[in-house]
């Protein structure tokens, strides 16, 4: 079997290799939506087609949509021409259960999928088109924090930003200046109003948006690029609101193990690619089972009815704080620990890290014990259950293939919300920061990882990060069975706001994070002695 439209009519073939198919009419799903589009998402990678273009097709199964979502991407030309565009726009969609099963389905929700670069003229007139529509009700993005930056370390623009906002709208080339140029367009064409929706894995993640988007177009308003009439429009929730939500699904990259296990079911041309940009994707995309979606309801031109696909649409008070409680306790800090400890204790499995005992006392630590106390219940979703769903059944689930080194891929962009609320935290309710040890040994490992050397003292690759040769240059000298060549090289580190949210020095967790480090450095296996020393 080969995953195209036309093979779509093959109910038994399908159904013979176990893959569940979509209960609508594809083709007229794609003609409504080209006609009249609701939803536009920036980002068309593995936890888009894994989860929120599944939940869309869960409504059109049921009869509750009759349109589809537009998929677009404004980073890599090879996803949208290679995958999308080689498989008819559909994805293989495989839940790696944790009792070794695994469930398929193809996923048809995605119409269209466009790349989102003016220099692309066809696929940019048709998004220039999707936003003038006024049915377009919703446009959400998952393309990572770092995404939503404009500004380098040292606060400057970026370059590529600098020029756009000389340039203004006309060819824009950074996501935050090609969004505000579409929605500029949109508001040209009569002034519909939208909502723009991040569902990226960050703190706030509806704030940053809104704030990239803004400073935006108030730098195309002093150059006389745009009227103040489109700033008080974007300014203006009931014409465009930026809801917060928060999202969660762990979605590795493709697996070669899913790819033998569809390749050996009868299904044809699975094989991921690895694009030139560096994305790693394939037709099919591997997940765990649990997710959650919370959004904060407020849209104004309406929205699917995404409550009946198990999303849940509340205040934006409920989505902080349910938000808070994932990202800055009850996963993601525990993720990052993980990822950083696995690298260099030599794992390339996060489950295979859940079985060492050293590794289970830090985040066990960090959530438990450091964490929980400073969680606000957000009311629809229990830390404690939640946490110990994590604990207990995500990160040891055997037959997710995720790997520390995905986790660790801009990591730089994560520590000030995945360990940096939870201190801030910690100094406004006036708690001891003595009491936080996993949370300054995580931090202090990160550090000890940027030095590219493991615990045996070899060389090992290190993930991409936008600050990662700036930091590497900052720690260069440092020396593995030398502490003394650290010197103070750490502490422009700790100090800086944009990284941790606050200066570390100015608290005792700076000095204690120092000194976890130096100890980490004394020698091969000095990593695992340090852990052992601090958690036993």
């Amino acid at each position: 079997m080969i995953m195209n439209l036309a093979s779509l009519r093959d109910g038994e073939g399908w159904e013979k290799v176990g893959v569940r198919l979509p209960k609508f009419g594809v083709e007229a799903m794609a003609e409504n939506t080209g006609k009249a589009p609701i939803w536009v998402h920036f980002g068309a990678g593995n936890i888009f087609r894994a989860f929120i273009a599944a939940l869309q097709q869960r409504l059109l199964n049921s009869g509750d949509a009759d349109r589809g979502i537009i998929a677009a991407d404004t980073f890599d030309v090879d996803n949208i021409r290679l995958i999308y565009g080689g498989y008819d726009n559909l994805t293989m969609n495989v839940t790696l259960n944790a009792d070794a099963t695994i469930d398929k389905e193809i996923i048809a929700s995605v119409s269209e999928a466009l790349v989102a670069k003016p220099e692309e003229e066809k696929d940019y007139a048709r998004l220039r088109e999707i936003f003038a529509a006024p049915s377009l009700q919703m446009v959400s993005f998952t393309i990572t924090e770092k995404g939503y930056a404009l500004r380098q370390m040292n606060g400057d623009y970026l370059p590529v930003v600098r020029e756009d906002l000389k340039m203004g709208p006309a060819a824009p080339r950074h996501a935050m200046t090609i969004v505000t140029s579409l929605l500029y367009h949109r508001y040209e064409r009569g002034k519909a109003p939208l909502a723009v929706v991040s569902m990226d894995n960050c703190s706030h993640n509806g704030e940053k948006l809104q704030s990239s988007i803004l400073e935006v177009a108030r730098a195309w308003q002093k150059e006389g690029c745009v009227s103040q009439g489109f700033v008080d429009w974007l300014s203006d929730e009931k014409q465009v609101s930026f809801p917060w939500s928060m999202i969660d699904k762990i979605t590795p990259r493709p697996a070669p193990e899913v790819q033998r296990m569809l390749t050996e079911a009868g299904i044809e041309k699975m094989a991921p690619i690895q694009t030139p940009r560096g994305t790693f994707v394939a037709p099919f995309v591997n997940a765990e089972k649990p997710q959650y979606l919370v959004v904060e309801d407020l849209f104004p031109n309406g929205r699917p009815a995404l409550e009946k696909a198990g999303v849940y649409f509340t205040d934006r008070d409920t989505v902080n704080k349910t938000e808070r409680m994932k990202v800055t306790t009850c996963l993601n800090p525990l993720h990052t620990a993980l990822a950083v400890y696995g690298c260099l204790l030599g794992y390339t499995l996060i489950c295979e890290e859940m079985k060492d005992e050293d590794l289970v006392r830090l985040v066990r630590r960090l959530g438990y014990i450091e964490g929980l106390p400073v969680v606000t219940d957000p009311g629809i979703v229990s830390p404690r259950a939640f946490i110990d769903e994590v604990v207990e059944q995500r990160l040891p689930n055997p037959f997710m293939p995720d790997a520390p080194q995905r986790i660790a891929t801009d990591t730089s962009q994560k520590v000030g919300i995945r360990f940096g609320e939870t201190i801030k935290s910690y100094i406004a309710e006036g708690r001891p920061l003595e009491g936080l040890v996993a949370l300054p040994l995580a931090i202090a490992g990160w550090l000890r990882y940027l030095i590219g050397v493991d615990d045996n003292g070899k060389e090992m690759a290190l993930s991409s990060d936008p600050l990662l040769e700036e930091l590497r240059a900052r720690l260069s000298g440092i020396q593995l069975g030398n502490p003394q060549t650290a010197g103070d090289k750490l502490r422009p580190i700790l100090a800086n706001p944009m990284i941790f949210g606050s200066d570390l020095t100015a608290t005792s967790l700076g000095q204690r994070i120092e000194g976890y480090f130096l100890e980490e450095i004394e020698g091969p296996g000095a990593v695992r002695r340090t852990l052992q020393k601090h958690l036993s």
